[in-house]
């Protein structure tokens, strides 16, 4: 008889022990497991031209899969993000975000890679002190970026990914020439996108991650830590260039399955506010939120001097800590903003696009323990429809959960 097939969630470990780069992690997924033809497939539906040039290499005493992403046109073909910098067809950041919209995704695909690029997007805004929208993206913003953000979202979703943990980020030092200049190493974008992530030198003297590498790890880890709990299925390398350093120069990916219920760590900020105009928590709930804070809550409390007054908590991720503190002190009156880490358990879930009557609305379909599937409207999508149609919210919901009851029946 075969084995069982492990029960519980499917987990992706990366073992950044040489850094991260988009290239590197397209490779890592490829050895491990994902199927170029499936891959090759979904990124036609970015509808730009480019080619993939998968090979096998080695790296020190390993052997990986090496990427390669060629424009048709392009003066100079990428080997490895991690080390080459110049690009000469730069987007702007809404160029971006008009050709993923557009694109042949599916609404998971989309909606990460949106998310990816943005966090890149936010980060040269940041270093260069531009809003978001006059961002272009010299190096992250040609083909062969776009094409490694989206194939990192593919690749979590053809390999049904529910979780991803990572080690600490081994950084170079130094300096890498860019179409900005000669810049110190970590490259600031990197190393903005890297606020609140663990971090360990690499002792080497090149560039070990890139943007478009921070910017996927960034958005898809859900915990950094070593090799946790899991049944190990596959393993896979993915190579950046041929590079002297005490470690090969490619990024380990482990995929597995871990126990049936998630867990990562989360941020816990709070202060007490006595002295705050209440109109004024409206807008400060409301830029936490923006900020990517999980959630806000207000409490009644009674302070120093038996003063009524409201204790303000924010759940966030680690590596938000500094941006949603920064917010507390510019929008509140608060003089100081207790902060702790928690443990958290959560359900498995993911959201999805469902079509109805009313229009496209989210969903999210956690699995409890029992493996029953528990399907929920998201209430914005939902009010929204409910007020352009004129409809009693209820049935907006009913109409939306109902859609999506049925997708999962017929995938069954």
């Amino acid at each position: 008889m075969p084995p069982k097939k492990p029960a519980g969630a499917r987990c992706l470990h990366l073992d950044c022990f040489s850094g991260v780069a988009g290239n590197m992690f397209m490779g890592a997924l490829l050895d491990a497991g994902l199927p170029r033809r499936a891959l090759e497939e979904d990124l036609a539906g970015l509808g730009v031209e480019h080619k993939l040039r998968v090979s096998r290499v080695r790296r020190g005493a390993l052997a990986a899969r090496y990427v390669r992403v060629e424009v048709p046109g392009a003066r100079a073909k990428r080997g490895d993000r991690a080390h080459h910098h110049h690009h000469h067809h730069g987007r702007h950041y809404t160029e971006i975000v008009k050709l993923l919209g557009k694109a042949r995704l599916t609404p998971t695909v989309r909606d990460r890679a949106l998310a990816i690029f943005e966090a890149l997007g936010r980060a040269e805004a940041r270093v260069h002190g531009i809003a978001l929208e006059k961002v272009h993206f010299h190096e992250v913003g040609a083909v062969d970026a776009i094409v490694d953000v989206t194939a990192a979202a593919i690749g979590l979703e053809r390999l049904g990914i529910e979780r991803v943990t990572a080690t600490p980020i081994a950084l170079g030092h130094g300096s890498v020439d860019t179409d900005h200049g000669r810049l110190p190493l970590p490259a600031p974008a990197t190393l903005e996108l890297l606020r609140g992530i663990p971090t360990r030198p690499a002792d080497v003297a090149w560039e070990t991650v890139t943007p478009t590498g921070a910017a996927i790890v960034r958005t898809v880890v859900d915990v950094f830590r070593p090799l946790p709990e899991i049944v190990v299925e596959s393993i896979g390398y993915g190579a950046g260039n041929d590079r002297p350093g005490p470690m090969p120069n490619v990024l380990r990916a482990v995929v597995g399955r871990g126990p049936g219920l998630r867990w990562d760590r989360v941020l816990m900020l709070e202060t007490n506010l006595d002295d705050l105009p209440p109109e004024h928590f409206d807008h400060l709930m409301q830029r936490l939120l923006d900020a990517g804070a999980l959630d806000v809550s207000l409490q009644n409390v009674l302070t120093k001097k038996n003063r009524p007054g409201f204790l303000v908590r924010v759940l966030a991720r680690p590596a938000d800590r500094e941006p949603l503190a920064a917010i507390l002190f510019d929008e509140s009156t608060t003089l100081g903003v207790r902060i702790a880490e928690w443990d958290r358990v959560v359900l498995p879930r993911e959201s999805s696009r469902v079509d109805t009557a009313f229009g496209r609305i989210r969903v999210k379909v956690a699995r409890r323990p029992n493996g029953a599937l528990e399907v929920s409207a998201e209430y914005d999508d939902c009010k929204k429809a409910a007020r352009r149609h004129g409809a009693p919210l209820r049935e907006v919901v009913r109409a939306a959960e109902s859609a999506a009851r049925t997708n999962l029946d017929a995938s069954d």
